[in-house]
């Protein structure tokens, strides 16, 4: 059976960065066993489903590299969803219910004050249908619930192992509204046996959820696909995300942060399992090292610090027909392979290419400490062309000449050249300044 994993959304707020681990875990299990990846909008929440947001979220999983085999849309399926709804009826597992959410919440807590689990007692299902005919007649209009089976429901999960429930300790789940509208506990499951799904792999948060879904897969004769939930990714203080509240978003790690793609996923295809987190250049390279029995069951935080050392490590390590074409983007058409080896070593984020852009093309206010040495270094300057030689030869000169070594020597050369206390090795920046504007610099001219 070719494997077939879905990432399901719900386009109610932005992308934070555990939504996008779970993403990147179902990409890299499919990619991994050559299967494909399924992007569902689970947007029947049509008060707070958003168009924008749903663009968002692919404009996200696009920026991350993270492709889709197949597209759907809850929205586009609610005739589907009636037509389970009414065989899960037909088949005497869909029961209405006329309890308001007053009368529900109540029942939940006279059971919690008893010290018994909230479960639902199924009073629906001893009404008449004299009863229903009274309450409906009253304006009540039924929510439907899906009667459980009580037997024990069981599976191997891929990260947790085996998961065992008594199905007496599962509440009847309401699969539709009172306004009609399905809810995910069905929605997903039916388009998971649609889709063909063969893993659900999702958060922690969702194996209650698991258990009853397992039984509505078995009760509309759909196959029953494999599980792995993830623990749930926390902040570094160990608050959970949402992304109601924004909490690290990929849009503000991504347009705020200036943090690129590949230092994002080489974090969160780690984070929580036994490899060490390295940057890696390509999706590649992390679909090789893959693999789900490294997934810990440990709770896994993310550090914004943590990741904008590996953002900068991944752009010390890449080279520059990799990021040409970004460059090109924002607008660094004169960057080249010199400019970027002689930099790259010093950038935190793409955008600091445009201070040493800067140092190396533009006019540069020099730091003069002591005029008459860097005026008598500017005499020694060698003719050009310049290469990654010459700052070793022509400093062995001003050191002949002055007597000066060391930090006296070099650290005067670099505030008149720069601007700056620190920098990129001169050796390879000052071929791209340039002995016009070299001299002019050490004669103290802004240049």
């Amino acid at each position: 059976m070719s494997v077939a994993v879905r990432f399901a959304p719900s386009p109610t707020g932005l992308l934070h960065v555990g939504n996008v681990r779970l993403a990147l875990v179902n990409w890299l299990f499919a990619r991994k066993a050559g299967g494909s990846f399924l992007l569902r909008m689970d947007d029947t929440d049509e008060e707070r489903s958003k168009p924008e947001y749903a663009q968002g979220i692919e404009a996200d999983l696009t920026w991350l590299g993270l492709s889709w085999d197949r597209f759907a849309r809850e929205s586009d399926r609610y005739a589907r969803y009636d037509e389970a709804a009414d065989a899960l009826k037909a088949a005497g597992r869909l029961y209405p219910c006329y309890e308001t959410a007053e009368e529900l919440s109540l029942k939940r807590a006279s059971l919690l004050s008893q010290g018994r689990p909230p479960i639902y007692d199924r009073s629906a299902l001893r009404l008449t249908d004299a009863d229903r005919a009274r309450l409906e007649g009253e304006g009540r209009k039924p929510h439907w619930r899906f009667k459980l089976e009580h037997a024990p429901v069981e599976w191997t999960d891929l990260v947790r192992g085996p998961v065992h429930f008594e199905g007496t300790a599962l509440s009847d789940p309401v699969l539709i509204r009172e306004d009609g509208r399905p809810l995910y506990t069905l929605t997903s499951v039916v388009d998971d046996a649609d889709f063909a799904i063969t893993h659900v792999i999702r958060g922690e948060d969702h194996v209650a959820n698991t258990a009853v879904q397992i039984q509505i897969w078995q009760a509309l004769g759909a196959a029953v696909p494999g599980f792995a939930h993830l623990p749930l990714l926390t902040d570094a203080g160990g608050q959970g995300l949402s992304k109601r509240l924004g909490s690290l978003s990929v849009t503000s790690l991504r347009e705020e942060e200036g943090i690129q793609p590949m230092a994002l996923a080489s974090l969160l295809a780690k984070l929580g399992t036994s490899d060490a987190i390295e940057p890696r250049l390509t999706l590649d390279e992390l679909v090789a090292e893959f693999a789900m029995e490294k997934v810990s069951r440990a709770t896994p935080k993310f550090d914004l610090e943590e990741l904008k050392r590996l953002n900068a490590r991944l752009l010390h390590a890449t080279p520059f027909e990799a990021v040409r074409a970004e460059l090109d983007g924002r607008g660094f058409h004169g960057v080249d392979a010199a400019f970027w080896e002689a930099v790259r070593p010093n950038l935190e984020t793409l955008a600091d290419v445009a201070a040493w852009w800067s140092v190396t093309h533009a006019p540069v206010a020099p730091l003069v400490e002591d005029a008459a040495f860097t005026q008598a270094a500017a005499g020694l300057l060698p003719e050009e062309p310049w290469d990654a030689a010459t700052w070793g030869a022509w400093t062995n000169a001003v050191k002949q000449a002055t007597g000066r070594k060391g930090k006296e020597l070099f650290h005067p050369l670099r505030l008149a050249l720069t601007g700056r206390e620190h920098g990129p090795e001169l050796k390879n920046l000052l071929p791209l300044i340039g002995r016009v504007r070299a001299v002019r610099r050490l004669n103290g001219e802004t240049a």
